[in-house]
């Protein structure tokens, strides 16, 4: 098997797993703070990394010139981005959430181009546009109905896609540069930090220090948060930063599509969150859009 196959086959895991993450955020919001969250699944994925490190006798040398290289993209992923998914999660449903991250193609086409001179035909550009489409008219359709509360989850769902795409183009030069293994831990280990010190602030400006580790008492959440720091937080960083060294930033981020499908049926199955038409509807050219940015951009590496 190819590198860039393997680079294709850890994109689609990555989907998956970010495709399930947002109904795993949802069941954990139900026992705890964002802001709790994002600590303990930080907390788990740190745990987990540096078993594996331990295990697989895996020595990282790194400077703090590579700390300062690396720091402005772990501020991008984890930080922002799962800052911004978490409190955007507690106002907008998971199907809404998933929809709106199928705008990160576009957002990381335009970056893409303007940073790393990334070249993408008509076609590909065309197909890209049809699957933001669907997005946009879904947020519109949303937003004539929606309550303020929901706004106000979608536009910060809206604003974790936007440091997703930021993550996308930094990623993509650092990977030539820097491991996976690497990138991934590092990463981890500043989301463990921040997070951790934002929510232990957070219950000792509330008297609640007490009830820092009270949600691990409940089953549902302590699924959910293994779920979230293992696989969503651990694993999805490192088959990213896989991925992305072995292709195209903007490539890599239209799969991001096909988690919006997969957000959208567990939000339905498993949550009971109502499906509506114009959800359907969206779909449609999101589906399409990622099917033909892909068709057509397999159809342009051939002709090199």
């Amino acid at each position: 098997m190819t590198s860039r196959a393997k680079a294709y086959i850890a994109a689609l895991v990555y989907v998956m797993i970010i495709g399930l993450s947002f109904m795993f955020v949802k069941i954990a919001l139900q026992s705890a703070e964002p802001l709790d969250i994002l600590a303990d699944r930080f907390s788990i994925a740190f745990l987990a990394g540096s078993f594996i490190l331990i295990i697989k006798k895996i020595k990282l040398h790194i400077k703090f010139k590579d700390l300062l290289a690396i720091l402005p993209l772990a501020m991008f992923y984890p930080v922002l981005f799962f800052s911004f998914q978490a409190f955007g999660l507690a106002y907008a449903t998971s199907a809404e959430a998933g929809i709106i991250q199928a705008c990160i193609p576009i957002l990381t086409l335009l970056l893409a181009m303007a940073f790393l001179k990334e070249n993408s035909s008509a076609r590909e550009n065309i197909f890209t546009l049809l699957s933001v489409s669907g997005v946009i008219y879904i947020f519109v359709m949303s937003g004539s109905s929606a309550q303020y509360t929901d706004i106000v989850g979608m536009v910060l769902i809206f604003f974790s896609s936007l440091a997703a795409a930021c993550y996308n183009v930094m990623a993509k030069n650092l990977t030539r540069k820097y491991s996976a293994i690497m990138l991934t831990y590092f990463m981890t280990v500043l989301g463990m930090l921040v997070f951790n010190c934002a929510a232990l602030s957070q219950h000792i400006m509330n008297n609640t220090v007490r009830d820092y580790f009270l949600p691990f008492t409940d089953g549902s959440f302590l699924w959910s948060v293994l779920y979230l720091g293992i696989l969503s937080s651990l694993g999805s960083a490192f088959l990213s930063n896989y991925a992305l060294g072995k292709i195209e930033a903007a490539k890599m981020s239209v799969f991001t599509n096909l988690g919006t499908l997969i957000t959208i049926a567990a939000g339905v199955l498993f949550l009971q969150e109502q499906l509506h038409y114009f959800q359907l509807i969206g779909a449609v050219p999101i589906i399409l859009g990622v099917i033909g940015t892909n068709y057509f951009a397999a159809k342009r590496e051939l002709k090199k």
